[in-house]
Parts: structure tokens; sequence; C-alpha cells
């Protein structure tokens, strides 16, 4: 599924420094299962300032995420289900270490296919890398250590990836980069029925009836939510809820004159109470809040909290 105008945010769009760049997938295929990979640009010495926590809302997307320890020789790698609610997220690795971070953000809708099981009751949860994605973790982890950029990693775990599609596309046995002499049947999953769904909710930002949904994807309700649990972890209702909250987010940050009372009949909110009220519930702070905060520390923005508009 091709995907060009959808494109999610976190908290905190603006923010880069050493601990936290994102490198966008420079191959078009791989652009339709992968929102971007990110971490930190090289190795750096952990101080108490990075200590500060991050706001993580629900961005429609989930993340492998590789914590390096350099100082102790040590990787911790973990798998991000969906999530529908925001949360507070800190890194409490030790001070003074040489440390780094490696990550791959899929969209909700792209991880599948590269997973080794079904993404049933993953929202909200946090797994051991090695449940979903022992191909990954034994080709990847090794290279974290032997490359130290960002962009050698991004481009090692973008070799892999399409190596793997490649792999599946013609049939192959053999593990994409075999280790140890380890061979297996290598497979990329998909699905036509999530593929049209999710191009149609994405189409519409969200404001799509599931009913309606299901007839155009010429199933039942009941099987749409049973094919939807299986690929992205949640049910097509609450999908569709979370990309319309994402829609109205984008729109928040990239439009300095945002309207709230456009943005209800855009986005098919009831009214303009309903609107504040979920954005609130997914984000946990009202969007005058939001605004200014995903706009600190940037040099090139500054936003006016007198008239509520950015300047650049």
């Amino acid at each position: 599924m091709k995907n060009t105008a959808y494109k999610p945010l976190t908290a905190t769009p603006y923010k880069q420094n050493e601990t936290y760049q994102e490198r966008q997938p420079s191959n078009p295929e791989l652009a339709k299962y992968i929102c971007c990979f990110w971490g930190s640009t090289h190795p750096y010495l952990k101080r108490k300032e990075h200590d500060a926590l991050e706001l993580v809302i629900p961005d429609t997307c989930v993340d492998i995420i590789y914590n390096i320890d350099h100082t102790d020789n040590t990787i911790a790698g973990g798998f991000c289900g969906i999530n529908d609610v925001a949360f507070m997220s800190g890194n409490d690795r030790t001070c003074g270490h040489l440390v780094s971070t490696f990550a791959i953000r899929f969209y909700a809708w792209g991880v599948y296919p590269f997973a080794e099981d079904s993404l049933y009751g993953t929202v909200n949860g946090f797994y051991d890398v090695r449940s979903r994605f022992t191909w990954l973790d034994r080709v990847l982890r090794q290279q974290l250590f032997d490359k130290y950029s960002l962009e050698e990693r991004s481009r090692g775990a973008e070799e892999m990836f399409l190596a793997r599609m490649s792999a599946a596309e013609t049939g192959s046995t053999t593990e994409c980069v075999p280790i140890g002499g380890m061979s297996t049947v290598v497979r990329v999953r998909e699905n036509s029925i999530v593929e049209r769904a999710v191009a149609q909710i994405l189409l519409c930002n969200g404001v799509l009836n599931v009913v309606q949904l299901a007839q155009e994807c010429f199933v039942s309700s009941r099987q749409l939510e049973r094919i939807f649990h299986e690929y992205i972890g949640m049910t097509p209702k609450k999908f569709c809820n979370l990309v319309r909250y994402q829609c109205l987010w984008g729109e928040i940050i990239r439009n300095p004159v945002f309207q709230a009372a456009d943005a209800v009949y855009r986005y098919g909110y009831a009214d303009q109470s309903h609107m504040l009220r979920e954005f609130k519930r997914y984000h946990s702070m009202d969007i005058r809040r939001a605004r200014a905060r995903a706009c600190e520390n940037v040099g090139n923005i500054q936003y006016n909290c007198s008239d509520g508009r950015y300047h650049i």
C-alpha cells in the first residue's frame, strides 16, 4: 500500500539533537512499511540532563528500539506495540556511560509483514524484540556494535529488510543474512483486506463508519475486526479514531492559523467540546499546551502564546 500523504507526528516533531534524529527510508518500497529510523546520531556520554521524561503520544506506529551501552558492552532490544494512550517515557541508563540508541518506527499496518507472530493483544505493550522478531534481532544486534552512526545503522537495517523482501518474493528458504549456518523459510506476510481498509481510512482522515468500511472491503464487520486484531493489534474503530486524532494534531502543528471550529466539521466531531475532549484524552493535555510543548527549544520557529500562532 502506497502512503504519500499521511505523516504521523510525535509530541515533539521538531526535536533534533544528539540523542534523537530521524532518517527516512531511502527506498520507496520500504517506505510503505517504515515511517523512519531514529536514534542518537553517534554514541554519546550519558549526562543527568538526558534523564528528562519524554511525552509519548499515540502516533499509529509501532517501534523496535535498541539501547546500546558501549561501556558495559550490552544491548537491550524492545518492541512497542501500537498505543492508544499517552505516557511519559524515561531513560534510566547509567550516567557517565557511553550509550546510543537505534530504533525502527513502523507504520502500524507495516510491521506485521516482518513479524513472526500475530500482533493480537500488543496494544500499549512492551516486549522483548525476540518475541516476534528473532530473525531481525539475530542479524541486527551485532551490526549495532559494528556500526556507530545513525546513518550507517539505517543503511544496514534498510539493506536487511530489502534482502528479506527479495527473498520472500523469490520463495527462498535461506535467511536474508545467514548467521551461523542457520536457515529458515522467509515470509513477508501481507493481507489485501488490511491494505484496502487502511488505505480507505487514511484517505478519509479516519472519519469513516466501520460498517461501511467492512462493506467496501467485502467482509463482515466481525471478520474485519478479527483481521485488524491480528495484523495491527486493535479494532478498526479505535484505529480510525487514532488516525483522526493524528490528522488533527498534524493540522494543529502545521497550520499557523488553526481554527478549532473548522476542524470540528472537517474531522467529523459532534461539536467543539467533543473534539477538545478527545484530543486531551489522547494527548494528555489541551491543544494550547500541546502546541507550545511541541515548539519548545526550536531555533527557527517561535510560538506566541498570546495570539496562538507560529512566527517563522
